[in-house]
């Protein structure tokens, strides 16, 4: 009833501003153009980012963009197959009409507008070090929004089995990756290794990764990088769209189908969306892996109105999971077996329900995005709500259970450019409350509250840009005390921390081909509560945790450059990066242990350390030929702990990806391809043998095919992809599976990550209403 009437007040708000709001209507008409023939180009995409407007061309090369604000300078950016993407600031207050040269290009240009920074600019112009995974690469096979990812230089996952993985970004994850959905950042359990990010894989029609510290935009947590999910742009005036995916894997049996509707109506828009996931156990080289299915349901929606005096857009999701664990049993051969010691068959493996322990994963989520053009700017205002529910079981009760209720608001006011220079100021504040619902308990209860305000301002002169901006941050947490038994398990604690830091960039393009950017900055993150009162049996990482509530926050001091080139046939980057943490954050084992209900764990404790992580990412991209695309990626990161001079654990391996790929023009398709791919990890043996195992080297083959059919006028995207072809026994240097995290009596146990995978996928973008 409760989040009934939040959904309530925060529609009549969306109904309100519209009135309250109310500004001069403009609207501006252009056309899109080829560069060499000046042919007209039908079917291209305008859209301007902070505005949430879009517009197509029609059959002349036309287009309108309908409820524009009568003033203010915005970016405004191009989109068309087979061509550059074009951008332009737009001054409304003296547009009357606009016109796109667009340059053919055999090389497929990357998304070049970044809007995850504190302001909207092309890649080149932005100083932060970024990478943009469109909509064709998120449709290629995968099983989490995550495992998307990685194909991203720098971006590892932390992974238990293809149901479950979190973000690393240059050696750096849990806590210290903030992901933002629909605006606000994603709160849930992000200091646990056995869960996700709880975000419907399909939701998003591009995601933008910023690798680096970005505390100044987002505070705490932001240390090593950010990963920015961006909802799908409003349809065009008068349309409605949609689209639907579905894909089924051989491996697990995964099946994942997911509908999409979206309209736009005089400038009041609306999208929908649901997703249902399903898999059994997966398959290693070796055998399956009993009860690691999942299924997973998510629900979607967004109301808002697109006017003249901005947008304001009502999201509203629900995501599910259920996962299935299984706690290790063999018998006297080393195979899995059920604890009553009988053997699994086939028909349990290839089974969809599942059996305990498993995980209820479930989190809530409203966020209401605003940008209110006010005097000589504007104002961008985030609100959201979310619950986030966890839920561990042995039984039909839960064990552990965690409910965490978080309220997040973000303000930040935007002063029109003056004489090249655009400064911005912002507010944000987050309170968050967490209770202990089950009958296990690993972390107290605990309140959160933070509050973050900052300024910056960016330079643009020429072919430079120079930005500064410093911020200042709050935090305190208030855990709570509890007993259980008669015995006190978690001691109350308080703690407040503040910080002040900042950051300088540069960018210069030396002409239109080659460019450089610089970045240095401080960046800080708390505690979390895991960290400062965890005592208990963290179940499914089978240890023992204690927290520190005397820990101190961790610092951050990082630099990094990158120079990067794009021309007709190659286009290529390399960049490098340092980043020095004072008080890094950490559990270790030096070889106690505890008994727990006749188990024995390993105890870990949180402590600190001095750390530095340095490390080098490199792409190269050749085009020989129109219908040849020659790709290569490469990562690596080096991380010690100086404070006792050993390598710093589960630290991802080097890695190095090269895919081949075929684009022949098929009469009756389009886009069609055929690839082949490699992707190598070198081998782990940076590792703090303490309580880690090194991972030996490992190099898969991968291969796909696809084309877009055209039934009718009806467009059809079919594709096969296969991963590790030939069924390469390996294990992936951050897997929680590998020998020595899997189980730590036995040092020598691991599970293989997933064997041969085929994947069919379909997906048919549709128009209902034009």
């Amino acid at each position: 009833m409760k989040k009934l009437q939040l959904i309530g007040l925060v529609i009549l708000y969306t109904i309100l501003s519209s009135t309250v709001f109310a500004a001069a209507l403009k609207n501006i008409k252009g056309k899109v153009i080829d560069a060499s023939t000046k042919q007209t180009l039908p079917g291209a995409t305008i859209f301007i980012p902070d505005l949430k407007v879009s517009a197509v061309t029609n059959n002349d090369g036309e287009f309108i963009l309908n409820n524009l604000p009568s003033k203010g300078s915005y970016l405004v950016e191009v989109h068309y197959v087979g061509y550059k993407t074009a951008t332009q600031v737009v001054n409304f207050a003296s547009e009357a009409g606009l016109e796109f040269t667009l340059q053919p290009t055999a090389i497929e240009t990357k998304e070049i507008v970044i809007t995850g920074s504190l302001i909207s600019s092309t890649s080149k112009r932005n100083s932060a070090s970024s990478a943009v995974v469109g909509k064709d690469q998120l449709l290629q096979p995968s099983t989490n929004l995550i495992d998307a990812l990685t194909k991203i230089p720098g971006v590892s996952q932390i992974t238990t089995g293809p149901s479950i993985s979190k973000p690393v970004i240059r050696g750096l994850g849990y806590n210290r990756i903030v992901t933002l959905d629909d605006g606000i950042k994603q709160q849930g359990q992000q200091w646990g290794d056995e869960h996700g990010i709880e975000i419907d894989q399909f939701k998003s029609d591009r995601i933008e990764v910023l690798r680096g510290a970005a505390s100044l935009m987002y505070g705490s947590d932001a240390l090593g990088g950010v990963i920015n999910l961006l909802e799908p742009s409003s349809a065009p005036e008068g349309q409605v769209k949609g689209e639907f995916i579905t894909n089924y894997s051989t491996n697990n049996g995964l099946t994942a189908n997911s509908l999409m509707l979206n309209g736009n109506e005089n400038g009041f828009v609306w999208r929908a969306r649901g997703t249902y996931k399903s898999a059994y156990s997966f398959k290693t080289p070796t055998g399956y892996f009993p009860n690691s299915g999942f299924n997973e349901t998510d629900l979607s929606g967004m109301v808002g109105l697109n006017k003249s005096w901005g947008y304001t857009h009502l999201n509203v999701s629900s995501f599910r999971n259920n996962i299935g664990f299984y706690e290790p049993t063999l018998d006297d051969n080393g195979n899995f077996v059920k604890e009553d010691g009988s053997a699994f068959t086939n028909d349990d493996y290839k089974n969809r329900t599942l059996e305990y322990p498993r995980q209820d994963i479930r989190h809530f989520k409203i966020a209401l995005n605003n940008n209110f053009i006010l005097g000589n700017g504007n104002l961008k205002a985030d609100f959201g709500y979310q619950q986030n529910q966890r839920r561990e079981l042995d039984g039909p009760d839960p064990a552990l259970f965690f409910d965490l209720k978080t309220y997040n608001a973000d303000l930040k006011y935007y002063i029109h450019e003056t004489n090249g220079w655009q400064p911005v100021f912002g507010l944000s504040v987050d309170d968050a409350h967490s209770q202990n619902k089950g009958t296990e308990f690993l972390i107290p209860a605990y309140d959160t509250f933070g509050l973050g305000v900052f300024a910056y301002a960016k330079k643009n002169w020429e072919n430079n840009t120079f930005s500064i901006g410093a911020r200042y941050d709050f935090r305190k947490n208030n855990g709570k005390q509890l007993f259980d038994d008669g015995e006190e398990l978690f001691a109350p604690f308080k703690n407040k921390f503040s910080n002040v830091s900042g950051a300088l960039g540069f960018t210069h393009q030396f002409n239109d081909e080659l460019n450089f950017k610089a970045n240095a900055g401080s960046a800080f993150r708390a505690p979390n509560p895991a960290e400062l009162g965890s005592n208990g049996v963290h179940e499914g990482t089978f240890r023992y945790e204690i927290g520190n509530s005397a820990l101190s926050p961790e610092r951050s001091y990082q630099v990094d450059a990158a120079l990067e080139y794009e021309g007709k046939i190659i286009s290529a980057s390399a960049s490098i990066y340092n980043n020095y943490i004072h008080n890094y954050i950490y559990a270790s084992n030096n070889g106690e242990q505890r008994t727990v209900d006749g188990t024995l764990f390993d105890v870990y404790r949180y402590g600190q350390v001095n750390a530095n992580l340095y490390g080098a990412e490199a792409s190269l991209t050749i085009h020989p030929v129109p219908f040849i695309h020659f790709e290569n990626t490469f990562g690596y990161v080096h991380a010690q702990n100086n404070t006792l001079n050993r390598p710093l654990s589960f630290i991802p391996a080097g890695t190095l990806r090269n895919e081949l790929r075929f684009e022949p023009k098929l009469k009756g398709t389009n886009d069609a391809y055929l690839s082949v791919g490699i992707n190598s990890a070198f081998k782990q043996n940076r590792v703090d043998d303490v309580f880690e195992t090194p991972t030996s080297g490992y190099t898969l083959l991968n291969a796909s095919i696809g084309a877009t059919f055209n039934l009718g006028k009806q467009p059809v995207k079919l594709s096969v992809s296969a991963n590790n072809l030939l069924n390469q026994k390996y294990y992936d240097a951050l897997s929680r599976f590998k020998p020595g995290r899997f189980d730590q009596e036995n040092l020598n146990l691991g599970v293989y990550n997933t064997g041969r995978n085929i994947t069919f996928g379909l997906y048919v973008p549709f128009t209902l209403v034009k």
